[in-house]
C-alpha cells in the first residue's frame, strides 16, 4: 500500500511479447559473434592458417570465443526450448520467467564479463573487440530491453513464489523432453532418492569411495555404455540422455553423477579417433564397467 505518498505498486515481472523479444537477439548476438571469431582469427592465424603457437600466445582470447560461442548458442537453444513449450501448449508463467531470467543474465554476462572460472572473468576487449563493437550490440533495442529488465527483482521474486507453491517437485518448469528421456529421467531420480542421496553425506565425511555395489547396479542399468553403440555393447542413445542420467545422479551426489561422464569422454575420443581394433577391444569393457 501506498506510504507517504510514495507509489508502491510493484513492477511487473515479466516483459510483454517475450518470445518475440527473445527470438530477434539472434541478429545482433550472430553479428557480435561473427566479429569476435574474426578478430580472433587475426590473433592466431598467419598466412591465412591458424597457428598452434600463436593459439598458445592468444590462448585466452581463443579460449574467450568457445565460452562466448557457447553463450549464444545456450541463447538460441532456450528460445528454441520456448517455442517447442509453445507448440505443445506447456510454456507457462514459470517457464517464461526461467527464460526471461537466464537470457537476460547472459546477455548482461556477455557485457560485463562472462565467468569462466572462479578468478578468470572474460572481456569482450580480451578477444580484441573494441568499444563501439561493444556499444553497438548493448545499444540493440532487444538486447538492451532484456539485457538491464530480464533478470530483475521482481521476475526472480515471482520465481521463487511459483518454485515454493509447486515444493516437493523434483525439478520446476516443463522440461520439453521427449518420452523417452522423461521416462529415463524418472528411473535415475528415483535410484538417486533411495540409493545415493540418504549415504551420500556420510561417504563424503568419511572421504570414502563410491561402493562398488553402487559401480555395479548402474553398470547393470548401462550408465557407462549409454551413447556406445549397441554392436559395441552400448545403447546407442542420443547425448541427451547422457546429460539427463548425469543430472539426475548429481542431484543425489555430485560425485556419482560424474562417474558416467567420465566413461561417455572415453568412449567418444576412442571413437573419434581409435581403431576399429581398438574399438572392439576397449568400447565393450567400458559399457560393461570391466574398466573405467
Amino acid at each position: 500500500m501506498p506510504h507517504d505518498g510514495q507509489d508502491m505498486t510493484a513492477p511487473a515481472a515479466l516483459l510483454d511479447n517475450l518470445a518475440a523479444r527473445v527470438a530477434t537477439l539472434a541478429a545482433p548476438l550472430d553479428s557480435l559473434l561473427a566479429t569476435a571469431t574474426d578478430r580472433v582469427r587475426a590473433l592466431v592465424s598467419e598466412g591465412g592458417a591458424v597457428k598452434g603457437a600463436l593459439i598458445d600466445r592468444h590462448q585466452r582470447a581463443a579460449h574467450g570465443l568457445a565460452w562466448l560461442a557457447t553463450y549464444v548458442e545456450a541463447i538460441r537453444q532456450m528460445g528454441a526450448w520456448a517455442s517447442r513449450l509453445s507448440e505443445a501448449r506447456t510454456f507457462g508463467e514459470i517457464e517464461a520467467l526461467i527464460l526471461q531470467i537466464g537470457v537476460g543474465e547472459y546477455l548482461w554476462q556477455i557485457q560485463g564479463g562472462i565467468p569462466m572460472n572462479q578468478g578468470e572473468i572474460l572481456k569482450l576487449t580480451d578477444m580484441g573487440l573494441a568499444p563501439q563493437d561493444i556499444g553497438a550490440f548493448m545499444s540493440a533495442p532487444e538486447v538492451m530491453t532484456l539485457a538491464t529488465a530480464g533478470n530483475s527483482a521482481a521476475a526472480r521474486a515471482r520465481l521463487v513464489a511459483l518454485m515454493r507453491e509447486n515444493h516437493g517437485r523434483a525439478t520446476f518448469g516443463a522440461s520439453g523432453l521427449d518420452d523417452e528421456l522423461e521416462m529415463i529421467r524418472d528411473q535415475f531420480r528415483r535410484f538417486a532418492d533411495e540409493k545415493v542421496a540418504p549415504f551420500a553425506h556420510e561417504w563424503h565425511l568419511k572421504d570414502e569411495f563410491i561402493p562398488m555395489e553402487i559401480i555395479e547396479e548402474l553398470a547393470e542399468m548401462g550408465v557407462f555404455g549409454l551413447t556406445i553403440p549397441e554392436n559395441l555393447g552400448g545403447f546407442g542413445l542420443s547425448k541427451a540422455s547422457m546429460v539427463v542420467v548425469s543430472e539426475e545422479l548429481s542431484r543425489g551426489y555430485i560425485g556419482v553423477g560424474s562417474l558416467g561422464t567420465r566413461s561417455e569422454i572415453a568412449a567418444e575420443l576412442i571413437l573419434a579417433g581409435g581403431t576399429d581394433e581398438q574399438k572392439s577391444e576397449w568400447l565393450p569393457k567400458i559399457a560393461s564397467a570391466e574398466i573405467l
